[in-house]
């Protein structure tokens, strides 16, 4: 007879500490993604997506890294069920790109002039400032900020 497989995920050792929280980012993100976007420009209807996959990423990279309160396995099952963003979390690990807000800011092929985002600039540097990137609604992860 063939194996019969069931759907059901097995869960490690401390999820019932950050599953209250990451289910709470979760109906946020339902409700971002859901929220009507009249009168919005294009790309200003996906900043709150973003924000809110920024901050589940950070929630768990900083569980880990920084306050070491959950253990491998958990967090290894957080990126493999797509909680957190691995190559985010990755970034983040580097010097440079501690406060990163997202991947599409470093891309040099998203921006004119093939450079990076003008929120990747720090503050002291800029000619205006106040600004919004385009993709994100960041208004500044440089280090140096």
């Amino acid at each position: 007879m063939p194996k019969v497989k069931t759907n059901r995920v097995k869960y490690p050792d401390g999820w019932e500490l950050i599953e209250p929280t990451l289910s709470e980012l979760q109906a946020k993100m339902r409700e971002a993604e859901n929220d009507p976007h009249d009168g919005k420009r294009k790309c200003e209807a996906l900043w709150p997506i973003f924000k809110i996959a920024h901050q589940k990423s950070r929630y768990i990279f900083d569980l880990f890294h920084r306050r070491k309160e959950i253990s491998k396995e958990l967090y290894e099952f957080c990126m493999d069920q797509g909680y957190a963003d691995r190559n985010l979390i990755a970034k983040w690990k580097k010097p440079g790109y501690e406060r990163l807000c997202c991947l599409r800011c470093m891309q040099p092929r998203d921006h004119n002039f093939q450079t990076t985002c003008v929120c990747r600039v720090p503050q002291h540097l800029r000619e205006e400032k106040v600004i919004e990137c385009v993709h994100c609604g960041c208004k500044g992860c440089a280090s140096g900020d």
